[in-house]
């Protein structure tokens, strides 16, 4: 069964957590509380000052929340591995099961969750696609896709609901156009991969579960598909590129490593960039007079955007399981033990961003956030998602300076370990 072979992209087989000892127990913390869920940062706040290192009961995970403690752990990949980044949070019923026991749903890990010496001679291709020269090729793209968003928001007209009009469709289109799949099939995709969140870092329940497991299946297949195409049909996008390097040399870059790739990168470009888009515009026009001052200096989005990452990260957690017995911060954790990395309370820490509660667009170390990892694994879309979110808010800024929020909504969050971006975002504007 590929799904529970050592080395699959998804292991779906949760093994028995270790508890590690000589730390506090904690019997009631968890993501998925209406309180965490609303605003985790004075419930992270307390934890971090209280116990920076617990065990959370209910989640099965060490959960660490200090920056000093995080760096470590992603700096030492030999004693913490990656490998559970990808797995679900929670076991996973035999119906969806059973359909990812298909002989041909067979991707396997690749850039998040794949070890050392693997994980670099993967990523040193991947990483080519990530060239400025392909960001120039992007950057007309989101400009034009940008300004035609923002045109059928107009005609529309407000309020409308940022989400689903902006913050998740061009993302979205930006990744495909970026591995290459045809823009004809992008409504078709986004369907399949939309909810891919649940089933990795929530806690779906089993008709969920099902409905998810066909729509990965289907997307996996295809991958397989576009990539079996491209083989002889070569353009200038990110499938062709790894393509020619697995040609050059399949020794280094297999071609189910190529397959793979391309099935992770449409989840991994999108619904976190989706986020960020959404948390940009939230914190921005929470207090209007931020949003005022970028439309009067646009010198002052950059360092904004940074801020958005410090203080409503898109992903307010990470993963890691330990290979070893070893030590964090003078608490022993035995080999297995599953890691909740909190980057939420970490980018919260008072001893390292003054007055980490309030949301300054003019900080000065608002770059020293962990929002995108830390070492071997740091986000390889980094630079994407910066390119993205900057040509969106300008053309908003551009286009709509009047914009606001609509008043008295109530936002709603997906319940989930690690990801965060509200769910809906209405939005107006003077006509």
């Amino acid at each position: 069964m590929s799904t529970k072979d050592e080395g699959a992209y998804h292991n779906i087989s949760t093994p028995a957590h270790a508890q590690p000892t000589g730390c506090p127990i904690n019997h009631e913390f968890t993501t998925f509380t209406p309180e965490y869920l609303e605003n985790p940062y004075p419930q992270l706040a307390k934890l971090r000052e209280k116990d920076p290192i617990f065990y959370s009961e209910k989640l099965g995970f060490l959960v660490v929340t200090k920056m000093e403690d995080l760096v470590e752990v992603f700096r030492d990949h030999d004693v913490y591995s990656s490998d559970n980044v990808q797995n679900p949070v929670f076991p996973i019923c035999d119906r969806a099961a059973a359909i990812l026991a298909h002989e041909d749903f067979n991707p396997v890990a690749v850039m998040s969750n794949r070890q050392q010496p693997d994980h670099t001679r993967i990523r040193k291709h991947t990483q080519t696609g990530f060239s400025g020269r392909r960001m120039k090729i992007l950057e007309p793209y989101i400009r034009r896709r940008s300004q035609e968003l923002i045109d059928a928001m107009i005609k529309k007209g407000g309020p409308v609901d940022f989400v689903s009009a902006f913050g998740h469709p061009l993302p979205g289109q930006i990744i495909f156009r970026f591995i290459g799949f045809d823009e004809a099939d992008d409504e078709q995709l986004m369907s399949w991969t939309g909810n891919r969140l649940a089933f990795t870092w929530g806690n779906p329940d089993e008709d969920e579960q099902v409905d998810i497991a066909e729509k990965m299946l289907k997307y996996w297949r295809y991958c397989r598909e576009f990539v079996a195409s491209r083989f002889n049909d070569r353009k200038d996008d990110l499938t062709s590129e790894l393509l020619d390097a697995h040609e050059a040399n399949p020794e280094e870059l297999s071609y189910r490593e190529v397959e793979s790739i391309i099935y992770g990168h449409s989840f991994a470009g999108h619904e976190i960039v989706s986020n960020y888009m959404s948390n940009t515009l939230l914190c921005l026009l929470s207090q209007r007079e931020n949003w005022l001052e970028i439309c009067n200096d646009r010198t002052l989005i950059p360092n904004a955007l940074e801020e958005v990452l410090r203080f409503e990260s898109p992903q307010t957690s990470w993963r890691r399981r330990t290979n070893v017995d070893t030590t964090i911060a003078g608490v022993n954790v035995p080999a297995g033990t599953q890691v909740f990395l909190s980057l939420g309370a970490a980018n919260h820490q008072p001893s390292l961003f003054d007055s980490p509660t309030e949301f300054d667009i003019r900080r000065k170390n608002a770059r020293k956030h962990i929002a995108f990892g830390h070492g071997i694994h740091f986000c390889l879309g980094a630079r994407l998602a910066r390119l993205e979110a900057q040509v969106a808010i300008e053309a908003l800024v551009e286009r709509l300076p009047s914009l606001r929020l609509v008043e008295n909504q109530q936002l709603s969050y997906s319940e989930n370990i690690t990801f965060r971006g509200p769910r809906e975002l209405f939005i107006d504007w003077d006509s």
